[in-house]
This record gives C-alpha cells, sequence and structure tokens, in this order.
C-alpha cells in the first residue's frame, strides 16, 4: 500500500507528517530548523528521499537544505547564488542602474526529468537553476534581463518568483509567476521568455490590461494536460487552454475571487480547488467560515466544501504554496492555515479533518506520494 509524506514549511521550522494509504493515523516529526522562517520544503518527484528546504532569515539571509534520507538528517547545500556566473550572498548587488537584493529562496521545483536538477525562485523575481542537487547555482538571467524588467513592481510581500511549473512532456517548457509582474513562459530552458498575461485584468495598474504588471498568485497546471493553466489571481479565478497566450476568467459564483492557492486533482484535470478569503485588505475567509470550493468543471460552477472545517469565528488565512494533492485515487487534498492547523480530505474534498493543529503559521504544504 502506498504511503503519504506531508512537508510543511512554518514560520518557525519544518514539519513532516507520515501516513499509510488511508491517510487517518498520522505520525507528527519536527520541528526541523526550529525558530527559523522555512518558506519552501518540497520532495523530488524523481528520487523519493530527496527533500529541498528553503532557511531564511532577515538578519542572516539565506540557507538551503537538503535532505537525501527522507527528512531524518540535513546538509547544507548552495551557499551561493550567482548571476553569470559571479558568486553572491544574499544582499548582492550585481552592478545594473537598479540594485538587485537576493532576499530569499520562496519556492523549490525539482526536474522530473533529471534527479539533480532544481530549480529556485527567489526575492528579488529571478529563477535559479542548480545541476548538481543544489550545491551551486547559477541564474537563468534571461527572466529578470526582459525588457519589461523595469515595470515589475513588488507585491505586499515583496517582489517574489513563487510559482515554477515543468511542462513534464517537453523539458525545454517553464512556466513562472511573479508577484507583481504577471505569468512567463520559457520555450528553451529558461534562455528568452515570454510574458503571458493576455486577457488579465487589473484595476490597480494604471494600464489595466498591460502586458505586465498584474499580481498572479499562484498558477497550477495538470501533468497530463500542459497547455492548459489554472490562475488565482489578485481578483479573479482565470483559465488558460493555449499554455498561456489567452486567459478567461473563470471565477463564476465563487463567494470572492480573491485568494491564494489554486490545485488541481490528481486523477480529474478539470476539477479544480481554491480557498477564497474576503478582500486584499480583510485576509480572512468570508463571513469567518473556512470553505475550499471546488469546481468539477474546470471553472465557472463552484461548490463550497466544509465538512470538518470550522464554520464560524475562523480568521486564518491559506498562502499560495499551502496546498497540495497527493497522487491517489481518491485524491488526497491538504492544505495549511496562519492559524497553525494543517487539514487532509482523503476523499477529494468531501470530508476534512485536522492532521495537527497549533504549528507556527503555515507557509508551505507539499505532498509526496510513496
Amino acid at each position: 500500500m502506498s504511503s503519504i509524506r506531508v512537508l510543511v514549511g512554518t514560520h518557525k521550522g519544518a514539519f513532516i507528517l507520515t501516513a499509510d494509504g488511508k491517510r487517518k493515523d498520522w505520525k507528527v516529526a519536527g520541528p526541523f530548523f526550529a525558530g527559523w522562517d522555512i518558506y519552501h520544503i518540497k520532495g523530488s518527484p524523481s528520487d523519493p528521499n530527496r527533500i529541498y528546504a528553503s532557511q531564511s532569515s532577515a538578519w542572516f539571509g539565506q540557507v538551503v537544505h537538503r535532505s537525501d534520507d527522507g527528512g531524518a538528517s540535513w546538509n547544507v547545500v548552495g551557499n551561493h547564488f550567482a548571476y553569470d556566473g559571479i558568486p553572491g550572498t544574499h544582499q548582492w548587488y550585481d552592478g545594473t542602474p537598479h540594485p538587485w537584493e537576493f532576499a530569499r529562496v520562496w519556492h523549490f521545483e525539482p526536474s522530473p526529468h533529471h534527479r539533480d536538477v532544481v530549480y529556485a525562485g527567489v526575492e528579488d523575481a529571478a529563477l535559479f537553476r542548480s545541476d548538481d542537487a543544489g550545491v551551486t547555482w547559477n541564474e537563468l538571467s534571461g527572466l529578470r534581463d526582459h525588457k519589461t524588467g523595469s515595470q515589475w513592481q513588488p507585491g505586499a510581500g515583496g517582489m517574489c518568483l513563487h510559482t515554477i511549473l515543468l511542462d513534464p512532456g517537453n523539458p525545454q517548457r517553464i512556466f513562472t509567476a511573479i508577484s507583481a509582474a504577471g505569468a512567463f513562459r520559457s520555450d528553451d530552458s529558461g534562455g528568452t521568455w515570454k510574458p503571458i498575461n493576455r486577457g488579465l485584468r487589473s484595476e490597480q495598474i494604471p494600464d489595466q490590461n498591460a502586458e505586465v504588471g498584474h499580481c498572479v498568485h499562484r498558477l497550477a497546471m495538470h501533468p497530463s494536460r500542459p497547455k492548459v493553466l489554472f490562475m488565482q489571481k489578485h481578483w479573479d479565478v482565470m483559465r488558460s487552454d493555449d499554455e498561456g497566450e489567452h486567459w478567461v476568467e473563470v471565477s463564476g459564483n465563487l463567494p470572492t475571487d480573491f485568494g491564494f492557492p489554486i490545485d488541481i486533482d490528481t486523477n480529474h484535470p478539470d476539477t479544480v480547488f481554491v480557498v477564497p478569503i474576503t478582500s486584499d485588505s480583510q485576509h480572512f475567509p468570508p463571513e469567518g467560515k473556512l470553505r475550499v470550493y471546488r469546481s468539477r468543471v474546470g471553472g465557472n460552477e463552484w461548490e463550497p466544501l466544509t465538512n470538518g472545517l470550522p464554520q464560524e469565528h475562523c480568521y486564518v488565512n491559506v498562502l499560495r504554496d499551502a496546498m497540495a494533492v497527493d497522487a491517489l485515487d481518491p485524491c488526497g487534498v491538504y492544505f495549511g492555515t496562519t492559524g497553525g492547523q494543517v487539514y487532509v480530505s482523503p476523499d477529494g474534498g468531501d470530508h476534512w479533518e485536522a492532521i495537527v493543529r497549533d504549528l507556527p503559521a503555515v507557509f508551505s504544504v507539499e505532498v509526496q506520494t510513496l
């Protein structure tokens, strides 16, 4: 029988939650890196024992950790990131007219094609690649050097590259999203980049239909259907059926279309999950009721999923990397909150239960199906 490993990054360390395929009896290990911000922790799709963790501090900077035994032990890797081959630190300026600061790693994306290749999305808005399992890193500088770069602006959480999607059928195709610049696609392994924001509309910027400047919160792609993308934007849930060339809104009957995470059922590529919150100034569920919304038809028609979730006086948020799905059937759905709860639904959202409560605020949730 398969087993599940849930990797949880929090404001004060990382936790690893494990269970068998029934997803009922959970063991909790941690905290690892106690007291430190762990912005993201993610396992490799090609090596179940390999996990990367982003440890960050405003004072001490960024540290990358790697485990090769499923989280039992950890080693520091990647002390130096580089721009055009020049090593840097967490406050390193590359000499350009607009100095660039490397504040933290927001997201790791291990390659499904090569065991030792892993990508990192960082703040300020840059994409790095390592070919030796995180020991050394080089920037894919074509993205930050894009002609529109001077128009990018930081979102409330900083100018972060928070989403990296790798096309499982095309190793040269990479999708990224930056807050607040928008979504971008590379068709040549990160050498050159194209903004893919046509159809997005943002009232908060001078040109509501601009090529860049949109605050994209998260992208999702089902591995069996890489041409179809879903997006949770700063207001609006969007869908593209042509690799991001055009977007249409699919918010439909959601109570509010503001939120951060978005994910897709492993077994049903038209089943999508979002967690709406009240507004960009009120980061808590509408009416204080924690509800995940599910569309079984790829958007527009949404149903609230509430069984087992608090339906009064709940004022938590679910951050952009804090939702994930497993590869079992029925699909398990997981999310963590800023109140320190991690929830699981072993039946695709129909019923929920808390795996653990009272953790530090949850930054990220990732799942490995073993």
